[in-house]
């Protein structure tokens, strides 16, 4: 079945790209939409234990769809996860490997030449719009947005995108001024719904890089004031961030997942409304585990779930990621799969649900069969990650084991942890002693996985531009 899906999609596309039947190949495709939220962790979701405010409309995707209990972020800060989830390879390949910026506005940005997921799916006739948070080339420059995507409205620099109160948004090459009082959540979803009306007619990608939670904690008075009543013990706390304050951030919190809850119910509203909701997948991530800064409070809300750690830590609290998926019709209501997968599967999966060839070398495995239930699903043999900052780290998973190795800037040779997760969520009991053969099949996967960039070295300074928090 799998391979005669894949050789009916690949002679549409082809009758496609020499001009023949575009009608017959857009039916055959579905809509995709594909929302990431900014550090947000495994834990910030009703469905994955969130018990202190709800997420009714995010919930719906798991209730309705496909909730995966084993996925993971391209990496455990910004920019690096979004170079991994568009190009399809890990941090030991990808092109970024960490947060640099340019000045004045902008991060340093991806080759011009770089094979991307809109760019793929443009092959196939696919409309495709970006709305939030871009962080992967400067206005202007070889990568910005517009470079990759037919529609983008938003925050290119991610720098600019830590207030939600800036004095300008992007759209497409358009500087739109604001009055740095407007809220832009709203401002990114009605850009969002209105992508979707303008083109229900053709198959479309949306890339939704939401800001929220990301700090500065803020979020109009109107979301904030019910929290405020639940969370009075954090009355009079100032969460401070880039220049901005806020009371009470445990509030603003609460009210910006409300906020972004609410958003997501009016997005699945449309899409019934205007009758594609059978024909449009939906998918559900974030790209990092919770931060800590304005004042947020992880730790009250238990936003790493059952795991240990932050956003730039390569433990699961760093790195696992919330990932629902929901189609109706095509997968089944309120399933559950501990499948070990990645943002850089993300690739190979909608091209293969688009009909498109990957003709560059990837890092992705298509979890197509376990979306749909049809076919083998190949698994990885290893998941690898590594961060150059705090110290220097790489991470992989393979099985049951996890393997840690810190400090790598100042000791390449530094000790590598081991941890069976099947038995040890929060990775607190070290096994490396009683385990030397997984350590030397951690160095033999570290070394493979990692391949060697002028831009990123361990243990020497960083070429060009500085870290961002």
């Amino acid at each position: 079945m799998i391979c005669f899906r894949r050789f009916v999609f690949s002679f549409l596309t082809a009758l496609l790209l020499v001009g023949g039947v575009t009608s017959a190949v857009s039916a055959d495709k579905p809509n995709i939409i594909y929302v990431l939220l900014d550090d947000a962790g495994y834990g910030d979701l009703g469905c994955y234990g969130q018990t202190k405010f709800a997420t009714p409309n995010i919930d719906r995707l798991a209730s309705e769809g496909l909730k995966f209990t084993d996925h993971y972020s391209g990496s455990t800060v910004c920019a690096p996860t979004r170079c991994v989830l568009m190009t399809g390879v890990h941090t030991g390949k990808a092109y970024v490997r960490g947060n640099r910026e340019v000045q004045p506005e902008g991060q340093a940005p991806m080759p011009e030449d770089i094979v991307t997921i809109p760019r793929l799916l443009s092959k196939a006739g696919y409309k495709t719009g970006a709305f939030g948070k871009w962080g992967l080339g400067a206005p202007g420059s070889a990568s910005d947005p517009v470079e990759h995507f037919d529609v983008f409205f938003g925050y290119n620099c991610q720098r600019q995108a830590h207030t939600y109160y800036p004095k300008h948004l992007w759209k497409n090459r358009e500087k739109i001024e604001l009055d740095g009082k407007t809220y832009t959540h709203p401002l990114i979803m009605d850009e969002t719904l209105k992508f979707i009306r303008e083109n229900q007619e053709n198959p479309f990608f949306i890339y939704l890089p939401i800001t929220i939670p990301h700090a500065a904690m803020h979020v109009p008075e109107d979301y904030a004031a019910p929290w405020r009543k639940k969370f009075p013990q954090f009355e009079g706390k100032i969460g401070r961030y880039a220049g901005t304050e806020f009371d009470n951030p445990a509030a603003a919190f609460a009210g910006m997942m409300t906020m972004l809850d609410e958003g997501m119910g009016d997005l699945l509203g449309l899409l019934d409304e205007l009758g594609i909701d059978e024909n449009t997948l939906v998918m559900f991530s974030s790209d990092n585990g919770p931060h800590k800064e304005g004042g947020h409070v992880p730790d009250f809300f238990g936003s790493y779930g059952p795991f240990r750690g932050y956003k730039r830590d390569l433990t699961e609290g760093g790195i696992r990621a919330p990932m629902l998926a929901r189609w109706p019709g095509k997968i089944e209501a309120g399933r559950v799969t501990e499948l070990a997968s990645a943002h850089w599967d993300i690739l190979p999966t909608v091209c293969e649900l688009a009909g498109v060839e990957v003709t560059v070398p990837i890092d992705g495995i298509s979890f197509v069969p376990t979306l749909l239930e049809e076919g083998a699903q190949e698994e990885h043999e290893y998941l690898y990650w590594e961060f150059y900052e705090k110290g220097g780290k790489k991470a992989a998973r393979w099985g049951d084991w996890k393997a840690i190795q810190t400090g790598i800037n100042q000791n390449p040779n530094a000790p590598i942890e081991i941890y069976n997760l099947s038995e040890d969520l929060r990775e607190e009991n070290n096994l490396a002693e009683s385990q030397p053969e997984l350590v030397e099949r951690a160095r033999e996967i570290f070394k493979e996985a990692h391949t060697p960039s002028p831009n990123w070295t361990f243990g020497k300074p960083k070429a060009k531009g500085k870290k961002k928090p």
